[in-house]
């Protein structure tokens, strides 16, 4: 690592500490209620599930939409497992944490599962198996009893919260940046590039696949539970398909293959319909229209496979703003860049 990425780091370290201490202030003298602080706790899970997706969709190229079944799966582990822990009087941070991990191995294990063989097809094919793997994964926690079944699962601790769900979102695309950047995540992206040429030069195109999709089911796992710990109850009907689709539009509207793009995305997606809330009548019809003006104008999402740098747009605006153009507008909708 040389002395300006190091430099780069300390200073995106700096600034998301620094937001962080804001927030906590606002949230201390009530400037920001306990209303809206739920919302940007949903923000954070929404970056946290929307950046896993980023990674099969984005990164991968490979189109998924069952991505809320992950969800339900590690929210449902992770809820099951801390009702038990529960009596044990566990410190709430090793708690939190056994439950979340706990979750996330198991959505990762059936993420394997399920990538393994769906991940040999290509296209429509696979988002049609993932779409059902996510409607089964459903119809199966709406059956069971341990799970509480339709009326759903009650009495999980509420033990998630603003700090830990926003230090938890900083951590997971933190892993995921570097992942991206590191020789793995180089021939990930080769795959969604061109998987032909990169079968050609010796990659093990299944094997890639399968770890980008069970990666990115592991840390939809953690997004679920955390998601269970805040919300303390949870209902199968919760992670529909809808719930999938939402991801999805999230990923697409941030910019397949930005994880700062998704950062935004997840921001405007989740706090737009409450903001709207005072007109509910036209609520769903502005947020649906700003969808659409933005895939005409904008197909490449906001930030395209572009990132967003605080230090570099601080150093030189008007270099900066010159390059993320030119990232942004050389994208297509299948996440290619030139």
């Amino acid at each position: 690592m040389d002395f300006n990425n190091k430099k780069n780091y300390l200073f995106n370290l700096g600034a998301v500490i620094i937001f962080f201490v804001i927030l906590k202030l606002l949230m201390n003298g009530n400037v920001i209620n306990r209303y809206y602080q739920g919302i940007i706790v949903f923000i954070c899970i929404n970056i946290i599930v929307a950046g896993s997706l980023n990674l099969t969709l984005g990164f991968l190229g490979q189109l998924a939409l069952g991505h809320a079944g992950f969800m339900a799966v590690g929210a449902y582990s992770s809820a099951l497992l801390s009702i038990y822990l529960r009596s044990l009087e566990l410190p709430v941070i090793m708690h939190l944490g056994t439950a979340l991990l706990f979750g996330g191995l198991i959505s990762g294990i059936i993420g394997y599962l399920i990538g393994l063989p769906a991940l040999r097809l290509r296209g429509d094919y696979l988002a049609i198996i993932t779409l059902g793997f996510g409607e089964i994964i459903r119809v199966v926690i709406n059956n069971l009893k341990f799970t509480g079944g339709a009326q759903g699962l009650s009495g999980i601790p509420k033990i998630a919260n603003f700090t830990n769900a926003y230090w938890i979102a900083v951590v997971v695309l933190a892993f995921l940046y570097a992942l991206i950047r590191s020789r793995h995540g180089r021939a990930i992206i080769s795959i969604r590039e061109d998987e032909i040429a990169a079968e050609a030069v010796g990659i093990d195109t299944v094997k890639y696949k399968a770890l980008g999709f069970t990666i990115s089911a592991f840390f939809a796992g953690i997004g679920g539970g955390l998601f269970a710990h805040y919300m303390a109850y949870l209902d199968p009907s919760i992670f529909n398909f809808m719930k999938s689709v939402e991801i999805v539009v999230i990923v697409v509207l941030g910019g397949m293959g930005s994880l700062t793009g998704t950062i935004l995305a997840s921001a405007v997606l989740t706090s737009l319909p409450e903001l709207l809330r005072n007109f509910s009548e036209y609520r769903l019809l502005i947020y649906s229209f700003v969808l659409v003006v933005m895939m005409i104008f904008r197909p490449q999402g906001i930030f395209g496979t572009a990132e967003f740098s605080l230090k570099n747009l601080m150093s030189s605006p008007k270099g900066f703003m010159k390059k993320m153009k030119r990232d942004a507008s050389g994208d297509d909708l299948n996440g290619g860049g030139k």
